[in-house]
């Protein structure tokens, strides 16, 4: 079933996020994570694709492992960095042999892109890539990435919203947003989509805070996260990491609260492949799950 189906027959869909494990170690502590969330009954789960594609096969294997060993619907990771057409083409292929039919297309950090080897027929933009997917397996689900505090290497945010839509018209299916601390951008957002004629269902991300340390590597990966005035000061006046973590779960429960009761299609958990913050969230929603759907 496409992810934009589920969106629209069954809410709240709440959703988690996971990326390959490195080491057999850390395999064994992701199984462990996901075992614990699986009776959530999550709407769907995606696996990552590192940044400049270096977790492509991991990518794969996780997957195809979640695929055949849990009854989860499976978006997959997919990016335009240093890759050709032809190797996407193959990736493509091995995911529909495996009845894998949901892929995330997205372009890829253009930072990690210019260090990787340029594929001379690669794609240049996830509007490209969710063409191709489109035209070699209509039968696919296609969720693109969209930014609620704006796009860091657009500071237009009408020209931001015009690439957003050509992803939309090149046959996205739904949309999966950046994390965002304050929901009024996510809202502003949504309108600017509306008006810009984009009517596919929106998932809001939601990355919990669990220490300062994190915080500030969220900085990193999301260029441009703006951190609320109010959470970095409860998080300065915090004693300790415990009572850190517990803010910032505390804070992501809100938004996610907030986020339902103004009818969001579906929120997607980002869990850092960990448990506790995804579980505290879903025990604080007091919602009914619905049955595990069949893919």
């Amino acid at each position: 079933m496409h992810i934009s189906d589920i969106l629209r027959r069954h809410r709240p869909a709440i959703s988690f996020e996971f990326f390959p494990p490195k080491s057999e170690a850390m395999s064994q502590e992701l199984f462990s994570t996901i075992q614990q969330l699986i009776p959530l009954k999550p709407a769907y789960v995606s696996v990552t694709y590192g940044a400049g594609g270096s977790t492509r096969e991991l990518t794969h294997d996780l997957v195809v492992r979640l695929h055949r060993e849990t009854h989860l619907s499976i978006v997959s990771h997919l990016t335009c960095v240093g890759s050709s057409r032809r190797e996407i083409l193959r990736i493509l292929q091995r995911y529909d042999e495996q009845g894998i039919h949901n892929i995330m297309a997205l372009r890829g950090d253009r930072a990690r892109q210019e260090h990787a080897p340029r594929a001379e027929d690669g794609f240049r933009y996830a509007c490209e890539l969710v063409a191709f997917i489109k035209h070699h397996f209509p039968h696919m689900g296609i969720g693109v990435a969209g930014f609620p505090e704006g796009h860091p290497e657009t500071p237009n945010r009408l020209k931001e919203i015009e690439h957003l839509k050509t992803k939309v018209d090149a046959g996205a299916d739904y949309l999966c947003t950046q994390l965002f601390f304050d929901n009024r951008d996510l809202y502003d957002f949504c309108e600017r989509c509306e008006l810009a004629g984009i009517h596919i269902p929106i998932v809001a991300g939601i990355m919990p805070i669990t220490s300062r340390k994190s915080m500030k590597r969220m900085g990193e990966l999301a260029l441009g996260a703006r951190f609320p005035g109010k959470l970095l000061r409860a998080l300065a006046n915090a004693e300790d990491d415990a009572q850190a973590e517990k803010i910032g779960i505390n804070w992501a429960t809100e938004q996610v609260l907030d986020l339902l009761d103004q009818n969001i299609p579906g929120v997607h958990l980002y869990t850092l492949n960990k448990s506790k913050a995804s579980l505290q969230i879903h025990a604080a929603l007091n919602i009914q799950s619905f049955d595990m759907l069949v893919r």
